[in-house]
């Protein structure tokens, strides 16, 4: 009756990996939208930027608005039914993506989007943890790959969007999530996982009010700038939504009695400074804003160029994931590793600082977008391993959703949100400063037009660079920290002699240990969720 597998027994097992493989290669890259063809939506649709990036936050918020009751709807349905169902959906929703030219659809179907591949990569996690076996390693390897295939989908919308239009990429991963539903429907067991358990536990109101805590937040972020902030009775109100929302939430939680989110793992040492060290993550992933500026409005690439540049960042990335396997398999604390992650992004800050100039050649971008895809890999496997480590797995499940949305969207949009402001702030003091070129003596009457694109772009060139150079500076700041944290290891060790007195201690440590050993495979199977 129960088959904690995916597919029928009659499935070899290499074709049971290449069919994992085939669908987390269509599953992890699907979204709303993807950056690397957003000027094409924009284009196409006549609609503000802002309203893609909004719909780009919704996935990340979908997805950690499902992970607190994945596990619960994962032993509710049948796994063949329930895989074909979402990925029909899936399908369904990139072909209305597709066909609409409303950006407000963007928005939801990017909500739904993440929501419903979160249930359907939860699947992955548990077999492929029982075939690579450590924790660490299965962070490895799962991390490469699945930011591999972002860099890459993010370079294939730009160039299906340039080759075609914006709307193909769309109906090929419609094709693509028809075609798995399909095979998984020949190939996959119809069992359920474990005993199957009721859905009205869920408290819906709680998801509701998740959701709508972060898309608000997620709005003001989106168009601060565009509506100058304070200035606009929107962000105001948005903001005010938004607190509600989470006081609301955290309100309700007090009172349930099986509540939706839980606020104790934050009392742990290693979950404050995971947070703390994902939120300085942010700061560095939040420069791809300032990356996209200069290479697209200074240097003039088109959008498929700029997108090949995130493509420089596989060969950094595979490094940092075999890295990340030879180290935890030789159970090496974590101190070095991070601290390399750390090092590679300051050192991408550091370059950038001083390639902020007008000759700046393409094949300069080879090492710094190096580091950075090593030093992104490195930090998202380490730092996900430290903060979720020795957590139980009924704490862990029930605020790993707060923790996901803190690493992939509040400390991104945080710092790509100060980026733009003080961009625009930085822009304007050094046009002042450039001003004094201008005058008579300089710059003649019929030279002024000539000339005032070459400060324009000066003037980007100069904020930029001390954005990267105050980036710099907090980077070293964070490479302090981490050389100085213990990361769990204890300062004082001594050592305990314990007598076991009877045969019955032994065999209860066993089954503890076996329990202990069950729910460590369930919780990192929900671990790496992206």
């Amino acid at each position: 009756m129960y088959n904690k597998g995916l597919y029928n027994d009659w499935v070899p097992k290499p074709i049971q990996l290449l069919l994992i493989v085939l669908l987390l290669a269509v599953v992890m890259p699907l979204g709303g939208v993807y950056t690397g063809n957003i000027s094409y939506l924009v284009s196409g649709t006549g609609s503000l930027t802002e309203y893609f990036m909004w719909a780009n936050y919704a996935t990340t918020i979908g997805m950690g608005a499902c992970m607190p009751v994945v596990l619960r709807i994962k032993m509710r349905f049948k796994v063949r039914d329930k895989m074909v169902l979402l990925l029909i959906l899936l399908g369904l929703l990139s072909y209305v993506n597709a066909t609409t030219l409303q950006p407000m659809i963007f928005v939801a179907t990017s909500l739904c989007i993440g929501f419903m591949k979160m249930m359907v990569t939860i699947e992955l996690f548990l077999p492929l943890m029982v075939m690579i076996g450590n924790r660490g390693m299965f962070y490895g390897v799962f991390y490469t790959f699945v930011l591999v295939m972002n860099q890459v989908a993010a370079y294939y919308a730009a160039k299906f969007s340039l080759l075609y239009n914006w709307q193909q990429f769309y109906i090929l991963a419609s094709v693509l999530c028809f075609m798995l539903a399909l095979i998984h429907w020949i190939f996959m067991h119809n069992k359920y996982f474990a005993l199957k358990v009721p859905l009205h536990y869920i408290d819906w109101l709680s998801i509701l009010l998740f959701i709508s805590t972060f898309m608000f937040s997620a709005y003001v972020y989106a168009f601060g700038r565009q509506q100058d902030w304070l200035n606009s009775k929107n962000i105001i109100n948005a903001s005010i939504a938004a607190f509600v929302s989470f006081a609301l939430l955290s309100i309700r939680q007090l009172t349930l009695k099986r509540p939706y989110l839980s606020f104790r793992i934050f009392t742990k040492n290693n979950v404050q400074h995971g947070l703390f060290m994902l939120f300085w993550l942010g700061m560095f992933l939040g420069t791809a804003s300032l990356q996209t500026t200069f290479a697209v409005g200074v240097l003039g690439y088109d959008q498929v160029t700029n997108a090949g540049l995130s493509v420089l960042m596989v060969p950094g990335i595979i490094m940092a994931g075999v890295i990340a396997v030879f180290w935890f398999k030789k159970e090496k604390p974590l101190k070095m590793y991070i601290f390399s992650g750390f090092a590679a992004m300051t050192a991408y800050a550091i370059i950038m600082y001083f390639s902020m100039v007008l000759e700046f050649n393409y094949d300069y971008w080879y090492l710094p977008m190096f580091l950075k895809g090593y030093g992104m890999c490195s930090l998202f496997i380490s730092v996900w391993f430290y903060t979720l480590d020795k957590l139980e797995m009924d704490e862990m499940l029930a605020a790993i959703g707060l923790v996901l949305v803190w690493r992939t969207f509040l400390a991104v949009g945080i710092f790509s949100t100060l980026y733009s402001w003080f961009q625009y702030r930085f822009q304007v003091v050094a046009v002042g400063d450039l001003a004094v070129y201008m005058d008579g003596m300089a710059v003649s009457p019929q030279n002024v037009a000539a000339n005032m694109k070459t400060i324009q772009l000066n003037a980007v060139i100069i904020a930029t660079k001390k954005i990267f150079g105050y980036i710099t500076l907090a980077g070293f700041g964070v490479l302090f920290y981490v050389i100085t944290h213990h990361f769990g290891a204890k300062r004082f060790r001594y050592f305990r002699f314990v007598r076991v007195l009877g045969g019955k201690s032994v065999i209860a440590r066993r089954r503890l240990r076996e329990r202990k050993k069950l729910l460590e495979e369930i919780k990192d199977a929900a671990g790496p969720a992206v």
